[in-house]
C-alpha cells in the first residue's frame, strides 16, 4: 500500500458452497487460534461450539431477537435507547481514530476498531479510508490531551479486497484490517484495549451500536459519538442500513456493534460503516443514513489473510 492516509470523508464529500466453505473455517479456525485465545480479550480456549458458532453460515432470516426497545423498555439501558440521533460521549478503549503520521491528530479522517485475533495486534475499518504504512490508531482519542489513555500505535500493514469499489457489488466489500506494532513495553493493542468479536451478521435486522469520531470539521467538539439504531436491509446491496444523526466525515469504519456490554464495552461486530458510495447517500440525507456491508464469506476470507500476514489475491 502506498504510505498515504488518503482523506476520504465520510460520505466521499472531498468523494462455493457455503456449507462446505463454514466446515473449512472451523477446522481453519482451530488451527489459527492458539490456546489462552478468547473473545472479548477473555482467557481460556474456543471450544467447538464457539468456533461453529463463529464460522458458521450467515441466517438471513432477519431475526429481531434484540427487538427495538420492547415492550418493557426497562429492559433495555438508557445508553443503548433507540434515539435517532448520535450523542457524543467519553469513547471505549476498543474504538479510535486514524490519522497520518506528520499530521496533527485533529486532522483525524476514518474510525477504526480493535477486533479479536490470534495475535492480539488487528485492527478494522472501512476499505475506503485507503489507510497508508504512515498511518497510526489512537484508540479512545481525546482531543487535546497531553497523552492519549490507550498511546498511539503506528499501523504495521494493511489488508483490504482489491475488488472493492465504491458503487456495484464491490461496495459489498468495502471493509479492511491493519495490524498495528507492540508498544514500547511490547504489549499488543487488545492486551491493552480488550477487542470486539467479529462474527457473521446475523440478519439485516438487527440492534446495533455505532461508535465513531467525527471529523473536527464537522463536528468541532472532536470528540467520540455513539448511537443505538435498529438496521434495515440496503435495497438491492448485501448492506445494512441504519437511520442516526450525527455520523458525518470521519466516522467511514465505525463499528456496528451488537451485544454491546456496558461493562465490559466491547460487543460483537456484525459491520462497519461503509458500503455503497463510501457509507451512506449523497445529498440531504447524508448525515442521518449509514450504511454497512455484511460479515460474510469475503471478510473473514480477508481477516485469515490478515492473520496469516499474506497479501490477498482475489479471481
Amino acid at each position: 500500500m502506498v504510505g498515504v492516509l488518503v482523506r476520504f470523508s465520510r460520505w466521499g464529500r472531498a468523494r462455493w458452497v457455503r456449507a462446505v466453505l463454514a466446515g473449512l473455517y472451523v477446522v481453519t479456525l482451530a488451527a489459527a487460534v492458539p490456546r489462552g485465545a478468547g473473545g472479548h480479550g477473555r482467557e481460556g480456549s474456543w471450544s467447538s461450539e464457539e468456533a461453529r458458532r463463529f464460522w458458521g453460515p450467515t441466517r438471513m432470516e432477519g431475526s429481531a431477537r434484540d427487538g427495538a426497545d420492547g415492550e418493557n423498555g426497562d429492559a433495555v439501558p438508557d445508553a443503548q435507547r433507540i434515539t435517532g440521533s448520535a450523542r457524543h460521549f467519553d469513547g471505549v478503549p476498543s474504538v479510535g481514530m486514524l490519522f497520518s503520521v506528520g499530521e496533527d491528530m485533529r486532522d483525524h479522517h476514518c474510525t477504526a476498531s480493535v477486533v479479536h485475533s490470534p495475535k492480539g495486534n488487528l485492527i478494522v475499518t472501512a476499505g475506503h479510508c485507503s489507510i497508508g504504512d504512515d498511518a497510526a490508531f489512537v484508540p479512545d482519542y481525546h482531543a487535546g490531551a497531553g497523552k492519549q489513555p490507550y498511546g498511539v500505535w503506528p499501523v504495521d500493514h494493511v489488508y483490504a479486497d482489491p475488488r472493492r469499489s465504491d458503487t456495484g457489488t464491490g461496495s459489498d466489500l468495502d471493509f479492511a484490517f491493519a495490524t498495528v506494532r507492540a508498544d514500547g513495553r511490547g504489549r499488543q493493542i487488545e492486551r491493552v484495549t480488550g477487542a470486539n468479536r467479529l462474527v457473521r451478521t446475523p440478519g439485516f435486522v438487527n440492534r446495533v451500536t455505532v461508535i465513531g469520531y467525527p471529523d473536527a470539521d464537522d463536528d468541532p467538539a472532536d470528540k467520540a459519538v455513539r448511537c443505538t439504531a435498529m438496521t434495515t436491509r440496503l435495497e438491492d446491496r448485501n448492506q445494512l442500513r441504519m437511520s442516526c444523526d450525527g455520523f458525518v466525515s470521519g466516522t467511514s469504519g465505525s463499528p456496528w456493534l451488537t451485544h454491546f456490554d456496558e461493562r465490559t464495552r466491547t460487543g460483537d461486530l456484525v459491520g462497519v460503516l461503509g458500503g455503497l458510495n463510501g457509507g451512506g447517500p449523497d445529498g440531504d440525507e447524508s448525515a442521518r443514513i449509514s450504511y454497512s456491508p455484511v460479515n460474510d464469506d469475503e471478510i473473514f476470507k480477508l481477516y485469515l489473510d490478515a492473520i496469516n500476514d499474506r497479501e490477498p489475491v482475489r479471481d
